[in-house]
Formats: structure tokens, C-alpha cells, sequence
């Protein structure tokens, strides 16, 4: 099979494009003919070194966390899924880019049927992390007010969606060529965080969902109203500013998790949910991660192991 491996951590151009064994799927775990791989922030993350005190991981490996294809084999003691099931899933922290994947079942869904198999594969790390955000940790009520910091993106777009849909008023900070798009998404007001400061627009929120840290993320304590929320899966909130300013500051992990993917695919299949994607050939995998480094663009990036 085709894959994409790191021999020495660095910057994207370590990325090689390589033919390996195919993996074998172990017990509880299936074998995925990968038609879709995410690249989210995580992958080049773990491929520049600066999280392996945190995930240590034996050179050389694979990036990717996420996937969607059909499975064409399946390990011992599995009967969740059957062979030619199109399934999506957050796979493992490595793994994803390449034509062949392996995958626990627990973190798998059947894809949704409103979605190729390409497009599914962008879904999984970032509709399970603003699902997390909103649902778990903020538990979002309908009427309450939600501001969503760099809301064109990956988290960010399925965050308003997903905000909507619990019904509440959503808020969202991004660029002017992104506002057009985020009311196509259910965003109630965007500013601009180029030209206004979001602070001088907002108050009284229930939930600050921030997606970028530092500045931004201090800044938000003070559009909240006393007993908010401060949920980030970037950076932890500051606890001083958090007592000062009467709220709860929640920092959080994704978890993978297949029974909430299958709700998300209900989500998509129902119409609440869509995305946005931006294609590269498995081979242009270096350009496709820079273009992620970058933080522009909207929605998400997936690479098509197909297209070599």
C-alpha cells in the first residue's frame, strides 16, 4: 500500500510518500481502504517533535488521525461491521495517511449516506471536538448566547452548526471574506477580528468557544456573563482571570468516540451538518499540511489516497 512516513521529526518536507506492507487488523479492529484523510493541526503538531514528551511514538510513522472508507477485512471478534461497510472514524493520533488503515471499532461509524467517502474522511476529529465542546463540557441550552472564535475553520465551521442546531444565538469572529459563508452556516452575527475588537460587539455570553488562544482567549473573559463558560481544546484558561471575572475556564482533550460519530452522521444525514473540503492527492501531502500551518481558508483539508 501507499503511505506517508516520518523518519526524523521536522517540518513538512520529512514527509515522504513510500510503499509498505499493508496492515493487518487485529482483534476488535477492522482493515479500512482508506478514501479520505483529514489533516488537522494534531498532525503537524506530532510531526515537528514538539508533542512527543507527551506521545512518544517509534520512528518511523504515518500521520493522520482520521479516516473513511470501506472495510475489506475485519479481525477476530468483530461483528460491529462487515466487510464493504463505509465507516469514517478519529483512528488513532497516527495511522491516516495512507491507502490502507487499521482502526479499533469502537471509534468507527457507518459514514453518513449524504457524504462521499472522500468528504467523510474531514469529518470525524473536528465534529467530535466541537460536539465535545458544546455538548459535554458547555452543555449549550437553547436561547443561550455562544461565541465562537476562528469559526471558518475546521472545529469552528461544524461549531456553529452544531450551536444552531442545539438553538442557541450564535456568534462568530472571522475574517471579512469568511461572514457570507458562516450565515450560509447558521451564524446569527460575525465581526470581523481584523477591523473590531469582538469585545466592543459582545457581552453577556453564555459560552466562549476559543479556538485560538493566547490574546484572544484572555480577551473573551470579559464578554461572559458571571457563570459562563470558557471552553478551549487550544490552550487551559487562565484561573486568574477566570476568578476574576466570576466564570468557569474549561481546557479539554478529544476523545474518540464511534457511538457519537453515529450521531453525527445522523446530524448530516438530517441536513443540520455540512462541510466544506479542499482536496489534495495523497502525493501533494506536504503542500496540503502547510496549507493547515497556514491557519487560512475555511473549512477542512483531506487528502485523497486514490489520486497519487
Amino acid at each position: 500500500m501507499k503511505a506517508i512516513r516520518v523518519y526524523e521529526y521536522g517540518n513538512p518536507e520529512v514527509l515522504q510518500l513510500e510503499e509498505v506492507a499493508d496492515p493487518v487488523a487485529g482483534a476488535g479492529e477492522v482493515l479500512i481502504e482508506v478514501a479520505g484523510a483529514g489533516v488537522n493541526p494534531i498532525d503537524w503538531k506530532v510531526l515537528s517533535g514538539a508533542m512527543k514528551a507527551f506521545i512518544p511514538l517509534q520512528l518511523p510513522f504515518t500521520p493522520g488521525v482520521e479516516v473513511s472508507g470501506k472495510v475489506t477485512a475485519t479481525g477476530p471478534g468483530v461483528t460491529e461491521f462487515k466487510i464493504g461497510d463505509e465507516v469514517f472514524g478519529f483512528i488513532n493520533i497516527v495511522g491516516g495517511y495512507a491507502s490502507k488503515a487499521v482502526a479499533p471499532v469502537a471509534k468507527l461509524a457507518l459514514k453518513p449516506q449524504s457524504l462521499s467517502t472522500l468528504k467523510a474522511g474531514a469529518v470525524p476529529a473536528t465534529a467530535l471536538t466541537a460536539w465535545q465542546a458544546l455538548t459535554e463540557h458547555a452543555g449549550v441550552q437553547r436561547r443561550q448566547k455562544v461565541l465562537i472564535h476562528a469559526a471558518a475553520g475546521g472545529v469552528g465551521s461544524m461549531a456553529v452548526q452544531i450551536a444552531k442546531y442545539l438553538g442557541a444565538e450564535v456568534i462568530a469572529t472571522a475574517s471579512a471574506s469568511n461572514h457570507a459563508y458562516l450565515k450560509q452556516l447558521g451564524a446569527d452575527d460575525v465581526i470581523d477580528y481584523t477591523t473590531q475588537a469582538f469585545e466592543e460587539r459582545v457581552s453577556d455570553v453564555d459560552v466562549v468557544l476559543d479556538l485560538v488562544g493566547g490574546d484572544t482567549q484572555n480577551r473573551s473573559f470579559s464578554v461572559l456573563k458571571r457563570g459562563g463558560l470558557l471552553v478551549s481544546p487550544v490552550s487551559a484558561p487562565s484561573m486568574t482571570l477566570a476568578n476574576d471575572y466570576g466564570v468557569t475556564p474549561i481546557n479539554f482533550a478529544t476523545r474518540s468516540d464511534g457511538a457519537q460519530l453515529a450521531l453525527i452522521a445522523e446530524l448530516f444525514d438530517r441536513g443540520h451538518l455540512t462541510v466544506d473540503v479542499e482536496v489534495f492527492p495523497l502525493s501533494e501531502v506536504q503542500r496540503a499540511v502547510e496549507k493547515s500551518q497556514s491557519r487560512r481558508g475555511r473549512g477542512r483539508l483531506v487528502l485523497d489516497p486514490t489520486r497519487i
